[in-house]
Order: structure tokens, then sequence, then C-alpha cells
């Protein structure tokens, strides 16, 4: 296996070139999912892809969704194992465009002020350019060593930027077919520093929740009903307050019941990462943590459950001034949920803080806003240690196995589907202006990436 692998290295390296053009050419295309003026470039990102893998030996085919399509691609003529790789084509809108320093749908190369090339435009990273570290690292396999040797199904969304509607219903229509995998592979998540490639093991869930506190029939003069008149921005400030502790912790009833501390060998290997927790704060102009005491930056943001108010609404907002008690207010709250936790248990113990908190002639209306729980994958797996052995022979550094803050939810719906457990391993760095003007690749992520996925492959084989 190590001749073939050397071998099919050897050609990724040989042909980087190639592998950057097919990403141009690809990023060329302004498959932006949720604009419908950008349906038939959303289309022909499709037949691209498809194309691309049928020539490559791939039985592949554009499927039809009540959205955007679906890219579904088979070589199964190994013996070995068998995984689904996912990734999604379609791209953010580039607005403002007069902020981008090039054209962004022209892929360009440019030297960053570390000296680095960088492939500039939208989708080089989010997720374009991801999707084809995979592919060119079966087109690599393939062109020295004939047959790969594992099972591959390649699956590509064509509306994750819109909301994936189509998402569920796909795969459960299509679940024959893709559930036969040993593993799901997704390839929409950053390494850990430019020298460290990461596994992400835990992805938190999410709960939404819209409140609006009712009080009068209609808005007041302040003057004539100041202090008799109950104000619901009040009660709503009141109740806002009162969902944290001093300590930073969440105060709804039972919040932290299923939450686990982490395991204590991901625990040890967090500790020896290189984390500077000072320059994390000051990326966003803060200074000081102000989530649980007694809990690290790395892990409030990436393995404890939050709440979080992303919006409030209420009153007169706009130039001047007007003394108005208004009849609503309303607030956005959002909750990060880790693993064991249940989406349902905790919006209902939301909605049991607000309404005991109520006072007279205050009324709450509830609205959701999605909920998904969390997904983690055990760390102790083999496709985990395979993977993280192929990454450090790359990469040259230990594989951080880290918990995200974020959520992805396709993992999810693979877990609830199909029955699978995804391995999240991605080629970007948290610099990569994804969904903002002038993202960029770094080249060498790129490349890398190619070769990391090369021996995976080849590591689950073994």
């Amino acid at each position: 296996m190590s001749t073939a692998l050397d071998a099919a290295l050897a050609h990724a390296d040989a042909h980087l070139d190639d592998s950057v053009a097919r990403l141009q050419t690809l990023v060329a295309i302004k498959s932006i999912s949720t604009d419908p003026a950008y349906t038939d470039e959303v289309h022909k990102a499709a037949d691209w892809l498809a194309a691309d893998l049928n020539a490559l030996g791939f039985d592949a085919s554009v499927r039809p969704t009540p959205g955007h399509p679906m890219v579904v691609a088979h070589d199964q003529s190994a013996d070995g194992p068998h995984v689904l790789f996912y990734a999604h084509y379609d791209v953010q809108p580039v607005d403002p465009l007069n902020l981008w320093a090039t054209d962004p749908f022209t892929a360009t190369l440019t030297k960053g002020e570390d000296g680095e090339t960088r492939i500039v435009g939208r989708g080089t990273s989010d997720d374009k350019g991801q999707l084809l570290t995979f592919v060119e690292a079966c087109r690599a396999w393939k062109a020295v060593n004939g047959p790969l040797p594992i099972k591959v199904t390649l699956f590509f969304e064509g509306e994750e930027e819109s909301g994936g509607k189509s998402l569920p219903g796909f795969l459960e229509a299509n679940k024959a077919e893709l559930g036969g995998a040993d593993i799901a592979l997704v390839c929409d998540t950053d390494l850990w520093n430019r020298d460290t490639p990461a596994i992400v093991t835990s992805l938190r869930g999410l709960v939404g929740e819209e409140v609006v506190i009712t009080c009068a029939s209609h808005d007041l003069h302040s003057g004539m009903y100041g202090n008799a008149a109950r104000n619901p921005i009040q009660v709503l400030a009141d109740i806002i307050a009162s969902l944290r502790n001093p300590d930073g912790s969440v105060a709804l009833q039972g919040f932290y019941d299923d939450v686990a501390e982490l395991p204590p060998e991901i625990a040890a290997q967090w500790k020896r990462l290189p984390y500077d927790e000072a320059a994390f704060m000051r990326g966003a102009g803060l200074t000081t943590p102000a989530g649980e005491q007694g809990r690290s930056v790395l892990e409030q943001t990436r393995a404890r459950p939050t709440c979080e108010i992303n919006g409030i609404t209420g009153g007169y907002t706009g130039d001047g001034f007007k003394t108005v008690i208004p009849a609503k207010a309303s607030a956005k709250i959002s909750f990060r949920l880790v693993s064991g936790m249940d989406p349902k248990k905790i919006r209902a113990a939301f909605r049991k803080h607000v309404t005991d908190r109520l006072p007279p002639d205050a009324t709450a209306e509830f609205h959701e806003h999605g909920g998904a729980p969390a997904v983690s994958v055990p760390t102790d797996g083999p496709f985990v240690a395979k993977a993280a052995a192929a990454l450090k022979d790359e990469w040259g550094n230990e594989a951080a196995l880290i918990g995200s803050g974020g959520s992805i939810p396709v993992a999810g719906e693979f877990k609830k589907t199909l029955g699978l457990d995804t391995l999240l391993i991605g080629f970007a760095l948290d610099d990569d202006r994804i969904h903002s003007p002038n993202e960029k690749y770094n080249l060498t992520s790129f490349h890398k990436g190619i070769r990391s996925w090369l021996r995976i492959i080849a590591g689950f084989a073994e």
C-alpha cells in the first residue's frame, strides 16, 4: 500500500496546477443558491461536477429535489470499507461587490502578507475548494493505481447555504442507497492552525426561540401612563437578565442535568494544544471571558452549552425620540447544546422560565426557530485513529481532536436518518473570510488537503 500511496502523492504534487485550474473553473460558476436569479448557475455547477466525476470513472448523476439538485456518485469496486463523503457546491452571495479586490468569480492567485499564495474567490474555501481536495485525491489515486482501495460514495448538496430544506427528505427517500457506508466524511471545517490538522468529533446542537411579551392593548403615552402601566420591555429585560447566574452559568432549571464533563484524555490533549485565549478575545475587540467561571475559553466555546440573546426589539427605534410605552417587546434567543442534551427539554425549560416570571398584565407568545441535537463521534473508534495517524504523517503534528462550537446540520441528519457517524476533517483557516468579500483559500491548505485525503484513503484500506 505504501508504494501505491507514494505514487499517488507524487502525482498529486506534479499536477497541482491542474487541480487549481479545475477549482478555478468550478468557482467561475456562480452557484448562489439563495438567489433565484442564479438557479441556472446552480444547475450548471451540478452538471459540471457530475460530468467530471463520470470522466473519473464514478457512476455519477444529478438528482432533482424540490429545491436545488444533489449530485451522487459511486465507486464501489473495492473490497475495503465504504465511506460517504459530503460537501456542498453552492455559495453565498458576493455583496457588497465594491469590497472585493478581484472579481469574486475569477479564482485569482495572490500573495498574502505572510508570503503564501492564496486563491481568492467566492467558494474557494467554502466549500468548492474543500470539496475538490477529496475529488482531486481520488483523481490522483486513480491516475496511477487504477481502482480506489475503498468504496466511495460522493454526495454533494446544492442548497446548504440557503437552509438545506431538501436535505432531510432526500436522505429519507434515498437512505437505502446512501446508508450503506461505514462512516461519513464532511470537509467543511478548519485546521486547528496553519501547521496542525484537526478532526472535529463533536458539534453543538441548537435551539432557537423568539419570545414576544405583550402588556397593554396598544402603545401608550408615557406621560399619561408612566408608572401605572406595565412596560413589556422592562418585563423582557428582567427575564433576559435572569437567564444567567452571577458565575456566568445558564440559570434554566435542569439545564446542565445531561451535560457531561470532557473525557480526561480529550481534556489533556486540549491543554497541550497551542491556544492563546487573549489573542482569541482580542480578535473580537474584547479582553475578558464572560462565560462560566472556572472554564477555559476553549472549553466554553467548544464543549459547553450556551444561552445567547441574538436580538431585541420593542418601542420606537427610529431617528429622534418618541415617548411611548410599547404594547409589545420581543427577543430572539438561542441555545447551543452539547451531547446528551434534548432540544425539546431545553425549549420547554426556557418557556417555563419565562412564564414563571411573568407579572400581572403580561403574557408571553413563543415562536420556534429550529432545533437539533448535538452530534458526537467516539474518539476511540478505528476510523478516528486511522484518520489521526494519516493526518500526523502529512502534517508532522498530532491532529487535534476537537469539538466545534458551531452546528453542521448534515452530521445530525446522517446520524438520524442513515445511522452514520461523521468525521469532520477540513483544511480551511479561520481567517479565510468565508461568507465575506475576498474569500480565500491558502494554496498550501488546498495542496496538503489533497495529500491528507490520499493518506486517509490508504489508511482506511489497511
